[in-house]
């Protein structure tokens, strides 16, 4: 009779599971479905799920989402500050971020371009040291080794002198950046989060969120941006034969507001603790320098795809040149195929790229794309010194684009991303001659794949929505 009941049971849960797990698999396609995502990142998802559900349910409920609240951790929206400023127009990208209710490009910026690690690493400590009342600094990436000792030590000493020091750090970025170490800037008085810890309230889609924004704001008046994170490879006082390729800048005038304004979203929702208010005289400033810019922060808190949408809008409108500097090149098909079609229709089409870069997968995922560039007219440029990181687009002469995302899924489909157009001649100019500067330790043109590494090459793409 034991034997009965306990097959019975055995019967009955099984069944149990299985009904729960169809029902979930059911639920789960009706969520992928509804989701705004690409087309093949749709069906990546739909195939994991239906095909090998122990596998693909698990991993949709831990990386899955994108851009609904309840996935974000209930992060509110980005909430920048609209300014009634100069009119002007810019041309369509311009017009195309304001429909989407990102603020207006504004003049009156001193813009200046850090182009080696030594520039960036001398102008950050100069930064800090001059810090009066905050310093508000977000990083991807906090290496425990002697640059972010130095950082950390710089702004240990502005804390015990009074200066509202907020170090925030993302979860997976900074995995190993907390504890003894960051403990002396805690006893000093300042304070750091950890943007969506990595075991922290598992299984709400937030795993695949990171911040992977770069913001230093110094007194609300200066800002460091770019692509570079804090450690050796990025940035250091003399030359480092290891060091990466970088791009950042330092900017003030009335855009800095933006920054600060992006920086206090983010550190409330890492940390609980809202920040001062910016203040008004902050607010009111017009700036006194040339450049022109715009600033673009992108992911769940933000509303659509602007800047998706605004690259993709760039590469159409293009009447000269796009060029595109980018460490990791893994696009959609629709960006892929805005590149084609540009190369096709004369345009200057250039995809600069490490020859190597420290993510193999994403080195694998670029082929097939690279390749119908190539052969739709347009030159892949691969940097063969050493790891080129920087984040650099290139419109006719009308616009450039400077930030942290990449040109892949993840950031500018997933991850908190800002970046900023440039739309001032002398600015551009200044950005073109840097990319030049890269030609020379360039070799041009990608090799045609065997059969092997066609089809290595395919899966990794297939694949690619799910990374």
């Amino acid at each position: 009779m034991t034997d009965i009941l306990h097959a019975f049971w055995a019967w009955l849960l099984t069944n149990i599971v299985a009904i729960a797990g169809f029902l979930l698999g059911v639920l789960l396609v009706a969520y992928i479905l509804l989701q705004r995502r690409s087309f093949s990142g749709t069906i990546a998802w739909l195939l994991a799920v239906v095909l090998i559900p122990y596998i693909g349910v698990p991993l949709y409920l831990i990386f899955g989402g994108r851009k609904l609240r309840r996935e974000a951790g209930k992060k509110d929206e980005l909430g920048l500050i609209q300014q009634k400023g100069e009119e002007r127009d810019l041309g369509p990208i311009e017009r195309l971020l304001r429909s989407y209710g990102h603020p207006p490009a504004e003049g009156g910026h001193n813009l200046v371009l850090c182009r080696t690690g030594e520039e960036t690493y001398l102008e950050l400590m100069k930064m800090l040291h001059s810090a009066q009342e905050s310093i508000y600094l977000a990083t991807f990436i906090f290496r425990k080794d002697k640059r972010g000792i130095e950082v950390l030590e710089v702004l240990s000493e502005k804390a015990r002198a009074g200066v509202r020091v907020c170090l925030l750090l993302d979860g997976v970025g900074c995995l190993h950046t907390r504890g003894r170490f960051l403990r002396p800037l805690l006893e000093s008085g300042g304070q750091y989060a950890h943007f969506m810890p990595v075991f922290h309230r598992p299984f709400r889609g937030r795993a695949n969120l990171r911040n992977h924004r770069k913001i230093v704001v110094v007194d609300e008046k200066k800002v460091l941006s770019g692509g570079t994170n804090i450690g050796r490879e990025y940035m250091g006082p003399v030359p480092y034969e290891g060091r990466w390729r970088d791009l950042a800048f330092t900017l003030e005038g009335p855009a800095v507001r933006h920054y600060t304004q992006v920086f206090r979203y983010d550190w409330y929702f890492a940390s609980g603790q809202q920040l001062p208010e910016i203040r008004p005289e902050r607010l009111a400033d017009k700036g006194s320098g040339q450049a022109v810019v715009q600033v673009v922060p992108s992911g769940p808190d933000v509303p659509n795809d602007a800047l998706y949408d605004a690259i993709l809008t760039a590469v159409y409108a293009a009447q000269e040149r796009f060029w595109v500097v980018t460490p990791y090149f893994v696009p959609d098909d629709s960006l892929t195929q805005a590149l084609v079609l540009a190369a096709r229709r004369g345009i200057d089409v250039r995809i600069i790229l490490p020859r190597r870069s420290n993510h193999p997968l994403a080195d694998w995922g670029r082929g097939i794309p690279l390749r119908e560039i190539q052969q739709a007219g347009g030159k892949v440029l691969f940097f063969t010194p050493g790891m080129l990181h920087a984040k650099v687009m290139l419109m006719d002469r009308q616009m450039a684009i400077l930030g942290s995302a990449n040109i892949d899924y993840r950031s500018l489909l997933i991850n908190y991303e800002i970046v900023m157009c440039v739309y001032s001649p002398a600015e551009i100019e200044a950005v073109e001659t840097w990319i030049r500067m890269l030609f020379g330790g360039c070799q041009e043109g990608i090799a045609q794949a065997g059969l092997g590494r066609h089809l290595c090459e395919s899966i990794v793409r297939t694949l690619t929505p799910l990374l």
